[in-house]
């Protein structure tokens, strides 16, 4: 019997399962800590293998092509922000002030792996720059995400707090990908030939960070301080941020003179947010009761990103060539 197409994918499913869970059966207390305590291995296991998959030929293989390379980063790391905090006057009355936060801190996370390659392979765009481009934006995002969410998401924030962030994220999530890539001799055939387990392992891992955050949350009253219309208000604002930042990719890779398949590329790794990122970062970036709602916004732009994206990547696949 063939999948009904209304029906969200498996993983999205699985998120909506997680967030009932944590809101009807939190977790809190001692067993909130241990929880804690088993999502840090997870996610450091995560980053291992991740480190163990990446090629060092995929690593150099893009890095010539440094206008393309900029654009995107400047995309990710520049044009989100000012986006989030120029439009702040005609978007915050959508939401709650935290939600808000939440929408801010998305605009600083950095690209998503995964789904960026995935969709420039559909559409047949420059796929060797796409996986660098998106490696680079995942590593560079361990430092610059903490600095801008000290000078935009949370300004009152000391930067002695920001640099140790940074050291946590860094000791949490580039030393296991960095020891992953240096072992990738003698584990990296075996983790390749176990996709499926490195995926397991990579949606696990977020479920779990996803039910801590949310539980920590809802006992904090999640629930109770967020009306439906602010639930309402968030879709419609990832919606319009997600629009406008695929509209304004798309013109400056033809304003600058690339290419269909350069083009394809800046525009599906400069309109991405990584949800395998954000997770852990708000873990060490926000506090516990405060990483629910950071989160909620992450989800939805996740979800909304890959339906559209999805249909514009078939789309650029059928051009003729």
């Amino acid at each position: 019997m063939s999948r009904p197409r209304f029906l969200p994918d498996n993983f999205t499913l699985l998120l909506i399962t997680v967030v009932l869970l944590a809101s009807f059966v939190p977790v809190y207390g001692q067993g909130a800590q241990l929880f804690e305590a088993i999502t840090t291995v997870a996610i450091g296991l995560l980053f291992f293998l991740h480190g163990a998959k990446l090629s060092r030929e995929a690593i150099i293989g893009g890095i010539t092509h440094w206008r393309l390379h900029v654009l995107i980063m400047l995309c990710t790391f520049a044009l989100f922000p000012l986006l989030g905090w120029a439009l702040r006057p005609v978007l915050q009355p959508l939401v709650t002030p935290d939600l808000y936060v939440g929408v801010l801190y998305l605009c600083v996370l950095p690209a998503t792996v995964q789904s960026a390659i995935a969709f420039t392979a559909m559409a047949r765009g420059n796929v060797a720059a796409a996986i660098c481009s998106a490696s680079a934006s995942t590593l560079l995002g361990v430092f610059i995400t903490p600095v801008l969410v000290n000078l935009l998401v949370v300004p009152g924030q000391h930067a002695g707090q920001s640099l140790d962030a940074v050291g946590k994220i860094l000791l949490q999530l580039l030393l296991p990908f960095v020891v992953g890539h240096l072992m990738r001799p003698w584990v990296g055939e075996w983790v390749k030939a176990h996709a499926k387990l490195v995926k397991v392992v990579d949606q696990g891992s977020i479920l779990l960070v996803v039910y801590a955050a949310f539980s920590a949350a809802v006992v904090a009253g999640l629930w109770r301080e967020t009306p439906w219309p602010a639930l309402i208000g968030l879709v419609v604002l990832c919606c319009v941020l997600l629009a406008v930042v695929l509209v304004s990719t798309t013109l400056l890779a033809r304003k600058l003179g690339f290419s269909k398949e350069d083009e394809i590329t800046i525009v599906f790794c400069g309109s991405k947010k990584s949800l395998a990122s954000g997770v852990p970062m708000a873990q060490v970036l926000f506090p516990a009761a405060m990483a629910g709602p950071v989160l909620l916004p992450v989800m939805l732009f996740h979800q909304i990103q890959l339906m559209v994206c999805a249909q514009l990547a078939l789309r650029y696949g059928r051009r003729p060539d």
